[in-house]
């Protein structure tokens, strides 16, 4: 009866192990959010924590553990309120990943916001041109492609534009004496929706530190959302772009064109 109790003990299903490469998955991608930020310290106290509720629980020591109980069970609402932002870029990696994506999404049937959109009718060309001019002469731009996510929010905080896309036109918004210059542009589809506009910076503690402000705005945006920023350097005169919080800094206007075709298409 004993060894018959043990083996059960020992039994170890497939669901044992999907359970736990789900599991970890999910502690990987929270701690790939909170990399390199204040919140890690935070985040490693937690793990650390709830281990050491889970070996408290398995030795029934049973006074920390309904003290190690408590905290935690009121833990779950601190940690929304701490970790804000986390949970939400999470909750964002979750639903702009996998099934919500694509033409295969069982959701492409519903109206679901402006952001899901036929973004294969981009101008490609007409970005490249207008960074580049802007490259040559040191003018500072900022600008931001929406993809799946629509970028209304962060349009409410500029001036409403409704313009096709053009190279004279983004020109002329970031020209230094334009009351439209200081901020970020909007595109979407193919349409420069909004300028001036006001966008997230991020608090990542390891962010290059002669990097400008532009750049911290555009790496900011797209941790928080599935956007492609591009970032044109006012000191440098350098080509950066971002997207999912990775920074490409000083690239070619080649290297440019080349990941704008590999996340909008080419058609125009």
């Amino acid at each position: 009866m004993l060894i018959d109790s043990f083996l059960l003990f020992l039994t170890f299903r497939w669901l044992d192990a999907l359970d736990i490469l789900i599991v970890s998955l999910l502690l990987y991608q929270l701690y790939k959010l909170v990399k390199g930020t204040a919140a890690v310290n935070i985040f490693v106290g937690i793990i650390s924590l709830y281990l050491l509720w889970l070996l408290v629980r398995a030795l029934n020591m049973q006074l920390l553990d309904s003290i190690l109980g408590q905290f935690i069970g009121v833990g779950v609402l601190a940690l929304i309120v701490v970790f804000q932002q986390e949970v939400r870029r999470f909750l964002l990696l979750i639903g702009t990943t996998g099934m919500m994506r694509g033409n295969r999404s069982p959701f492409r049937w519903f109206n679901l916001g402006k952001g899901f959109r036929d973004v294969g009718l981009l101008d490609i060309s007409a970005i490249v041109s207008a960074c580049l001019s802007m490259a040559q002469t040191s003018t500072g731009a900022i600008i931001v492609i929406s993809r799946e996510n629509s970028m209304q929010f962060y349009g409410n905080t500029g001036e409403p534009i409704d313009a096709q896309v053009s190279a004279k036109i983004l020109e002329s918004i970031f020209y230094k004496n334009s009351p439209l210059h200081d901020g970020a542009v909007i595109i979407t589809g193919n349409r420069i929706t909004a300028a001036r506009c006001v966008l997230p910076v991020t608090d990542d503690e390891e962010f290059p530190t002669h990097l400008g402000m532009r750049h911290r705005a555009a790496v900011g945006l797209s941790e928080s959302s599935d956007a492609v920023a591009i970032v044109v350097s006012e000191q440098s005169g350098g080509i950066s772009v971002t997207h999912e919080g990775e920074l490409e800094y000083d690239i070619s206007p080649k290297r440019l064109r080349d990941f704008l075709e590999k996340k909008f298409g080419n058609k125009l």
